[in-house]
């Protein structure tokens, strides 16, 4: 078999010990509450159970992992050190070069082993401002990370820290010469089947390490059986498992007291129930239970991860049977036919379209100073379908919307161009409401424009970030 055409096996739950009434009942509450899921896999013995995505949302597309990114630097590293090219108790400034700094004393205890635990003696807050003062025009990242000040003896003070997880990067790209993704391609990849990965870089030319990372949801389900299966993948050890156990494991307490983020490993949160999980912002999660022998992967938009394990601790792993079960027709059925179904529906095709549409269509509002940097924004409508131009800085921006149905397109951001999946209705006699899913991201866009006379209020909410809206004035022109 090619890696190409690698595809998991798929059979029925029961067939692996698995009560499909179990399953059904985590797709129907997490539906019922929408919490936010957009794709889900699950695995037992290697064999997918039950995979669901809710439309607009399709597990085909590669997703923004955010930090769920660092598990596979970690793996970097770990392959790094199976070849004898590093270790974890080596010296940060051994591998990348003496540098002077105010912290001059505890940055050069700083080992490899500091950044993998989170543990560098930096405080959450400074490297916050650190990171978030990242502009791609902005080089020697580098240098500015090992600049931010280490109040706490490294190996002592857990604090979350993606700094760390970009020097991790930076630390691979020095001792193999390669950027991590052509030195992970031939080692996990290409053996996992994994293809189109793709990961942002710094202006140097490193990859971000602690997100950038894009892959579809089932490529998070095979990096999971890979450390379920402790580092061996069809018949060969690709990683040796002595690092899936020390990555995997407890090194460092955080200090919290959430339920499934008491401690951390390499980069890997250890969970309740002999769990362990990667896990990137807003539910991008690869989940892997050994004592079930089961991976659970699942791209999102939440607010909460945490609301996401509680499902799957209340209903999937009560399911999960030791040996095989008679068939269960009537729930399996029920199963197949919520996995089939689910869906985000789009705004309410009922609503009728007002007299106020063909008031406004076509022509351009210009908009006062905001913090969306938003110039001017036009609105037409044809038949079922809203076409909706935008202006700002970086130029001329299209978003098709549908009327009472999920329109296809994208939008130009940040030199990448987002897939986006969009819905409109007409709430009232002049006001028009939008929902725009940027369905490789977990971000959703609620936006409502009440027209008055020459004049349009447009209030738009990130649906996960916040429920307050940024509020926007135009005038027609």
């Amino acid at each position: 078999m090619s890696h190409s055409s690698f595809v998991f096996p798929r059979c029925r739950p029961e067939t692996v010990g698995i009560l499909p009434s179990s399953v059904s009942a985590f797709l129907k509450e997490a539906d019922s509450r929408q919490i936010g899921l957009h794709c889900f896999m699950l695995l037992r013995y290697g064999q997918v159970v039950a995979e669901a995505q809710w439309a607009p949302y399709d597990s085909e597309i590669p997703r923004m992992l955010f930090s769920l990114s660092k598990s596979f630097v970690s793996t970097a590293v770990g392959f790094a050190v199976d070849e004898g090219l590093l270790a974890v108790d080596d010296l940060v400034l051994s591998i990348l070069g003496e540098r002077s700094t105010e912290s001059d004393d505890r940055l050069r205890l700083l080992r490899v082993e500091h950044l993998l635990t989170m543990s560098t003696g930096q405080t959450n807050m400074a490297v916050r401002r650190c990171w978030n003062s990242r502009t791609r025009e902005k080089g020697n990242w580098v240098q500015d990370f090992l600049d931010v000040p280490i109040e706490h003896e490294p190996g002592t003070h857990f604090a979350y820290n993606s700094c760390a997880s970009y020097l991790l990067s930076a630390i691979v790209q020095e001792v193999t010469g390669l950027h991590l993704l052509d030195y992970l391609a031939p080692r996990l990849f290409e053996p996992l089947g994994i293809e189109g990965a793709k990961w942002e870089s710094c202006p140097d030319g490193i990859h971000l390490g602690g997100s950038g990372l894009w892959l579809k949801t089932e490529h998070l389900a095979r990096f999971g059986q890979l450390y379920l299966q402790k580092g061996r993948w069809n018949g060969k050890q690709l990683l040796s498992e002595g690092w899936i156990r020390e990555a995997t494991s407890l090194h460092i307490s955080t200090g919290r007291k959430k339920r499934d983020y008491q401690g951390y490993g390499y980069h890997f949160w250890p969970c309740r129930h002999g769990a362990f999980r990667a896990d990137g912002a807003q539910g991008q999660l690869c989940i892997v239970m050994p004592d079930q022998e089961a991976v659970i992967a699942v791209t999102a938009g939440v607010k909460e991860i945490q609301e996401v394990l509680d499902l799957i601790w209340e209903h999937l792993l009560p399911g999960m049977q030791d040996n095989p079960l008679p068939h269960d027709d009537a729930h399996f059925s029920e199963l197949t036919s919520r996995m089939d179904s689910i869906a985000y529906a789009p705004l309410d095709s009922n609503r009728p379209v007002t007299s106020a549409a063909e008031r406004v269509s076509g022509y351009r509002y210009d908009f006062s100073a905001n913090e969306l940097h938003l110039y001017a924004a036009s609105i037409r409508f044809a038949g079922d379908t809203c076409e909706m131009t935008l202006w700002n800085p970086q130029g001329e921006h299209f978003v098709s919307c549908g009327i009472g149905y999920w329109a296809s397109g994208s939008m130009e951001l940040r030199d990448h161009s987002f897939a986006v999946a969009a819905s409109g209705m007409w709430s009232a006699a002049d006001i028009f409401e939008m929902e725009w899913r940027f369905i490789e991201t977990p971000y959703t866009l609620k936006i409502k424009c009440t027209f008055t006379d020459d004049l349009v209020d447009v209030q738009v909410t990130e649906a996960i970030k916040s429920d307050i809206p940024i509020r926007l004035q135009g005038r027609r022109i």
